[in-house]
């Protein structure tokens, strides 16, 4: 995943999560446009000596999780399994010219539809990034409706902060339309486009359903008072905030949030702590380079400042159904949800091992060790084990090396529930390594919005 806590959005692992505009707020676009089909691969490979299939890209899959509602599918045309591939096919072509089809997507919309302009960030680098990855990764579940629409729900109900409307959707899809048009050109057919039309259909009137019920019940956003600012290190503090309405969340997951220095622009950080009875939440934020959310929130606020908060999302939750135990791995301030988690287990009340691997890239990293090292002193259930990457320990019970490598070689771990929070790479290296020590992948739970949709700076 990229960790929450560092200045990333999604989610992720595609999650019930507010993260990006991609569409910024369904009903039916407009036809537009025909040309030639032509046929697109889509490569498969397996595990060494393994017959799970993976994704075609090493993109961490959605994962419906406990407590994360999904609306019903909308009485609308779902694309058939042959419409699917041609939508597939669409983005294989257009992947390599990314920017370019986004870019023109954006200067329609905002051509079309200047008024709109105003919903998006001064700086649309990132917001063309994670269009695509969106794409993809809902092109990619079409066919997988509990997926598609706990994804999609959470997208309708974190667009509601940035103020989108059901009335936005049919311009969107518009321009989304003839964007494509003018850069599949090998794959664009009257059948493509008809393909794209329900698919459209499909995804925007999930999310307009969302939006909708999720406003009978909670606020688009919170205001939330900095009430303490404490550094960790020079690039690392944690932020402990106070909201003006209630705000309900579980063990896992994640925040967005926009601060006054920059307006517009949202950032995703897991909350540190499982819910507290005087209503704070704590965050971890790492202030990571040219990260205007994540060094505003390290350098610049202070007590008394007033950030705004989306609507929890993530679903790295704890399963308590399980009789299994828990194994997770955390790189840098990715150890936030997995403290969360530990601290809701606890009040569960119900014994279950808990054995987690702290990485970072070395000792004076682990900033969080401490805390960590208190907590397992706490419950007899919990087992932490640091682990650095400089081979340069503190103190003799800290591992040396990678955390996926260590996994490796500590033993067999099929009898337990897999976790993994951290930095993209770690992300992709830790799911390898979950499953090969035995976790199969419906047991492994993570928030990837890096490679889901939404990288951020």
């Amino acid at each position: 995943m990229t960790t929450m806590s560092e200045d990333h959005d999604i989610p992720t692992r595609g999650s019930s999560g507010d993260e990006g505009g991609w569409f910024a707020a369904s009903a039916r676009p407009s036809p537009a446009g025909s040309g030639a089909a032509r046929t697109a691969p889509a490569a498969q490979t397996t595990d060494s000596g393994r017959t799970r299939e993976r994704p075609l890209t090493p993109t961490p899959e959605p994962h419906p999780a406990d407590g994360v509602e999904a609306v019903p599918l909308p009485p609308v045309a779902v694309p058939s399994a042959a419409e699917i591939e041609l939508i597939q096919q669409t983005l294989a072509e257009i992947e390599p010219v990314a920017n370019a089809v986004t870019s023109h997507f954006y200067s329609l919309l905002f051509v079309r539809n200047p008024q709109l302009r105003d919903l998006f960030p001064a700086a649309m680098d990132t917001q063309r990034d994670r269009l695509f990855r969106a794409l993809l990764t809902t092109a990619r579940h079409a066919g997988n409706p509990a997926v598609l629409t706990s994804y999609l729900s959470g997208l309708g109900r974190g667009h509601r902060k940035y103020g989108t409307r059901a009335e936005y959707y049919p311009v969107l899809g518009e321009c989304l339309l003839g964007a494509l048009e003018r850069f599949a050109h090998f794959t664009w057919s009257p059948a493509a486009e008809t393909a794209w039309v329900k698919a459209y259909t499909l995804i925007s009137q999930i999310m307009i359903d969302a939006a909708a019920v999720d406003e009978q019940r909670a606020p688009a956003s919170w205001q939330a008072e900095v009430v303490s600012h404490e550094r960790r290190s020079s690039d690392t503090a944690v932020i402990t905030l106070r909201t003006d309405q209630p705000y309900a969340f579980r063990a896992g997951q994640y925040t967005s949030i926009e601060t006054p220095w920059w307006p517009r622009v949202w950032r995703h950080y897991s909350f540190a702590g499982a819910p507290r009875s005087d209503g704070l939440i704590t965050l971890h934020v790492k202030a990571v380079p040219a990260g205007w959310v994540s060094g505003a929130l390290v350098n610049r606020a202070q007590p008394g400042d007033v950030v705004r908060l989306g609507g929890p999302a993530g679903t790295m939750t704890v399963n308590h159904r399980s009789e299994n135990g828990l194994l997770c791995l955390g790189g840098g301030t990715g150890i936030a949800p997995i403290k969360a988690m530990i601290e809701e287990v606890a009040e569960y009340g119900r014994r279950r091992l808990f054995d987690v691997f702290y990485g970072a890239r070395s000792a004076h990293e682990l900033y969080d060790l401490e805390t960590m090292r208190q907590l397992e002193a706490e419950h007899s259930w919990l087992s932490v084990h640091p682990v650095v990457g400089d081979g340069c320990p503190v103190r003799a019970s800290v591992l040396t090396g990678q955390v996926p490598d260590v996994i490796r070689g500590s033993g067999h771990w099929s009898g337990h529930d897999g976790y993994v929070s951290g930095p993209p790479g770690m992300i992709r290296s830790g799911i390898d390594a979950l499953r090969d020590v035995g976790i199969p992948q419906e047991r492994i739970r993570h928030d990837a919005l890096d490679e889901l949709a939404f990288a951020g700076d």
